[in-house]
């Protein structure tokens, strides 16, 4: 059996979550009737609404099922805009580096809905440049339709310090949209509390959260996006009004039963599987430094058990390690991995298959070179030392034949010039 270690793009599915899927699945009636059918799939539906609400820490009323993240995404930042337009507000504040359903969403708003896109620098951690937010948000705060961000990068693992940026934009007075699916199972979120310590309110601040389900041992197909109950947004689609007039379309119960039970599963084994995954984690990249002394870790360094005693957080997701490797191409030791029967990434899973040098690094500062030699390393429930140790069994020998690809591939390049 192969060593999967690609989490971040997707975990396999808990098997408690396939049997309330297929238990669901079995169950006639569509939520939305008024027949005896009917309602106790609803009753499904809400019971499953109220325990993922319950991992978030929000109303069930303000918890939106769509059909994952990706919708989840173009839902808040779509909606939250066109609702701001109608006041004259067309400015999207965004940071450079966020996942493709952001960038690619806020850039179509830009070429098809008048958006003014200011995009926010990172440094080379991956942290969104405090003094650009605070310059961003103090200018003309009211031209300002939103401002979104990820919580933990996709890519690097990075973990920005959400409630510090949500306070700042909540005392400019502009709604926030925060993308936590890759925060979602490793963080812990609690959307009313955060409103709450950060002065949220109507219109300002937190106002929306996106999770998936796939990410965290649900079913791909199924996501939320978590809408405070008294922010209006335009909706995407239309045709029967269900969940609060935002998401019309009969809703998916078995999907919303499967993620209710890897929600609470996750939410329940947090806390030690963050320590699990942390010691993993730092085995590999203890491992990856010692076998591969050029590679590169991206984003912050790990925080020793010594500075965790006495209070230091880890600032990167405990299920990721991220290096580039200096004269390799990313997919050339990703398919040499492969080949070897270890499963990893270059990066996000979402640009349909197609290898492109990391606009996350680029956007964190690194060369262009150094962005094609990517190569990320996720863990997760499945994850074993057993894992580790197959995969810095075979790095070296990977990592050897990719270099030696690399360097044929320049001067190959070179003697064509």
């Amino acid at each position: 059996m192969p060593v999967y270690l690609d989490h971040a793009a997707t975990t396999p599915v808990l098997p408690e979550a396939i049997e309330a899927y297929t238990r669901a699945l079995a169950d006639v009636g569509n939520p939305s009737s008024i027949h005896a059918a009917g309602q106790g799939a609803r009753r499904l539906l809400e019971d499953a609404r109220e325990r993922v609400a319950g991992t978030l820490g929000c109303q069930p009323v303000e918890l939106v099922f769509t059909s994952g993240g990706t919708e989840a995404i173009n839902l808040a930042l779509k909606g939250l805009y066109w609702e701001r337009r109608r006041a004259g507000a067309t400015r999207i504040l965004v940071p450079e580096g966020e996942h493709h359903a952001t960038l690619d969403t806020v850039e179509w708003l830009a070429e098809y809905e008048g958006a003014e896109l200011e995009w926010l620098p990172l440094d080379e951690r991956g942290f969104i440049r405090s003094d650009a937010l605070r310059a961003a948000l103090n200018r003309k705060p009211d031209t300002i339709a939103l401002l979104s961000f990820l919580w933990a990068n996709n890519e690097v693992g990075t973990i920005q310090e959400a409630e510090r940026i949500l306070a700042l934009a909540a005392a400019a007075g502009v709604p926030a949209h925060v993308d936590a699916v890759s925060a979602y199972g490793h963080l812990p979120i609690d959307f009313a509390g955060m409103r709450a310590r950060t002065g949220s309110g109507l219109g300002a601040g937190l106002v929306a959260l996106s999770v998936s389900a796939h990410k965290i041992g649900g079913p791909v197909g199924c996501g939320a996006l978590v809408l405070s109950r008294e922010q209006g947004i335009v909706p995407l689609l239309h045709g029967g009004g269900q969940q609060r007039q935002v998401r019309s379309g009969t809703q998916d119960v078995a999907a919303a039963s499967a993620f209710a039970v890897a929600a609470q599963w996750a939410e329940a084994s947090r806390p030690a599987e963050a320590e699990r995954l942390r010691r993993l984690r730092d085995r590999v990249i203890d491992g990856v430094r010692r076998l591969v002394p050029g590679a590169v870790l991206s984003g912050p360094e790990p925080v020793a058990d010594e500075q965790r005693r006495h209070g230091a957080e880890d600032a990167r997701l405990a299920s990721n390690a991220h290096f580039t490797f200096p004269g390799c191409e990313g997919d050339s030791l990703l398919f040499l991995l492969d080949a070897a029967g270890v499963a990893v990434s270059t990066g996000s899973a979402c640009q349909a298959g197609i290898p492109e040098p990391s606009h996350v690094l680029r956007a964190m500062g690194r060369s262009e070179d150094d962005a094609r030699g990517a190569l990320r390393i996720t863990l997760g429930r499945t994850s074993t030392d057993a894992d580790v140790d197959a995969l810095l069994g075979v790095l070296p020998q990977a990592h050897a034949h990719a270099s030696r690809a690399g360097l044929a591939a320049r001067e190959s390049a070179l003697g064509a010039r």
